[in-house]
């Protein structure tokens, strides 16, 4: 990576990592992930409309429930072959023969073949740090033993906190684990940044935590301060969750507090050293990063994530520079990322966003016919609703006249449906015959049912739709200055 710069990509982190232009071999000195779980819940972010409330759904950052399908049996069979080990395949045999062909499985293969990329991109003196929970972590160590070497693993780290459920059942669960392996004989491991990470204070009745440490020492009688140079470095982290009034909460179901992902970066790497985030989610890692003098790489599969961190990134550190890949930039490369089963979905949830919407996963049951939603407000400050629809290869008229019964379904205002290919005239005539659009008090009318290409987006050509700011005030403007009289030149 001769001409690194920090770089956000959006897409699989499988075929992002797989390639050698962007990712070299041993380019990468420290790699944090914190996969999803398999914990078979999705995941949401909630985005408020345009009169400041909550729709009536939430639109899905991710789904970390992971299934066993084509996918990931044609994965499994690649990981027969080389450049994989033997040994690798046949503990995931094994597994496959207590486990079954089921969800955990699939999150153990489609896991296996990621971590073989990112051992590949570290350096050998470079560190690994998997962040799980009890659901999976004693699976995944049996995986990271076989790609990174048993004599490679150093720490397993508990980080443990306040939050959580209480129940009258079982043990509270309070920690996750996060496994530490490095690739080579020698890595980096900044030993006085973690003693001065470990500083605390502690009484014999009760611990108190003065500054971000986990090392708790018992003492009976008065409180005893204990020097910085005296506490070795634990493998158990007490640092708090984000508080839910906190201005770290971006709203990110998953996000980690930052203070996490410092102490990570600041042991295992050294100021402009590259760290890597395959699932980087919200972007704490890169955050943290960019805080501490690392340059820093992020990748991530949802392009509602890669907006967010592009966002948080350029508020937080208003100097700071970095590139974003993977999103399109011509019709052919919107035509290859729709190509495959995975980038269908990229696909659509990218023409989405960038058009300004929001995108839409029907939780259970049958296809909503939603893909996404746009809002407008008319003069008056009423939210009206365009109903999205995207379709990646071929469409007829049956497609536009089904968005068509969508929309008045649901009482929505518009339908716009996002297409990769050109329509024909049976199609544009299908939408025409949808009739206009006119809002309350205003005299022009916009096409109820309107088909929009990526060959128009490239051209500069945007949907015909309300403006999206449109308030009673601005309107009433706009009408008071077309109604004065034209001045004239005397």
């Amino acid at each position: 990576m001769t001409n690194f710069q920090n770089t956000l990509y959006y897409g699989d982190n499988l075929d992002i990592l797989r390639d050698r232009d962007w990712f070299p071999n041993e380019s990468v000195d420290l790699i944090y992930l914190d996969p999803p779980f398999n914990s078979k819940r999705a995941y949401n972010i909630i985005f408020k409309d345009e009169e400041g409330k909550y729709p009536p759904s939430q639109i899905e950052a991710f789904d970390d429930t992971w299934k066993w399908s084509d996918e990931t049996e044609e994965a499994m069979w690649e990981l027969a072959k080389p450049p994989y080990p033997a040994e690798l395949y046949r503990t995931l045999e094994a597994f496959r023969v207590a486990l079954g062909n089921n969800d955990m499985m699939a999150y153990l293969v489609m896991m296996a073949i990621r971590l073989w990329e990112l051992k590949r991109v570290l350096k050998k003196t470079g560190s690994i740090y998997l962040h799980c929970d009890p659901t999976a972590s004693h699976y995944l160590k049996i995986v990271l033993d076989q790609i990174f070497g048993v004599r490679n693993f150093q720490t397993e780290v508990i980080w443990w906190y306040l939050w959580g459920g209480r129940g009258k059942t079982k043990w509270n669960r309070k920690h996750d684990v996060i496994l530490f392996y490095t690739k080579g004989e020698k890595w980096t491991f900044n030993y006085a940044n973690v003693l001065e990470d470990h500083h605390l204070v502690a009484d014999g009745s009760k611990s108190r935590i003065k500054y971000k440490g986990a090392l708790v020492h018992h003492r009976k009688g008065k409180e005893t301060e204990i020097p910085s140079d005296k506490v070795l470095p634990s493998d158990i982290w007490y640092i708090p969750t984000i508080n839910a009034m906190s201005k770290e909460r971006l709203g990110y179901p998953t996000q980690k507090p930052i203070v996490l992902l410092e102490r990570i970066i600041q042991a295992s790497s050294n100021e402009g050293d590259i760290v890597l985030d395959p699932f980087c989610g919200c972007g704490t890692t890169v955050a943290a990063a960019e805080k501490l003098g690392r340059k820093w790489l992020g990748i991530d599969i949802t392009i509602l994530a890669v907006n967010l961190i592009e966002k948080r990134m350029n508020e937080h550190f208003p100097d700071v520079k970095f590139e974003i890949r993977g999103i399109p930039n011509s019709v052919a490369s919107a035509e290859k990322m729709a190509s495959t089963r995975q980038g269908k979905f990229l696909f659509e949830q990218w023409f989405i966003t960038t058009l300004g919407g929001q995108p839409f996963k029907s939780s259970g049951g049958a296809d909503s016919g939603i893909d996404g939603y746009l809002h407008f407000r008319d003069i008056n400050g009423k939210s009206h609703t365009i109903i999205i629809q995207v379709k990646g290869g071929g469409y007829n008229r049956e497609n536009i006249a089904a968005l068509n019964s969508v929309v008045d379904k649901e009482n929505a205002s518009m339908g716009l449906f996002l297409v990769l290919n050109n329509p024909t005239k049976q199609s544009l005539s299908e939408a025409a015959s949808a009739g206009r659009y006119q809002m309350p008090e205003v005299e022009r009318t916009y096409p109820k049912i309107q088909i929009f290409t990526i060959e128009d987006y490239f051209k500069g050509i945007r949907p015909d739709k309300p403006d999206t700011s449109m308030t009673l005030n601005k309107a009433k403007r706009e009408i008071r200055e077309s109604e004065k009289p034209p001045k004239l030149d005397l």
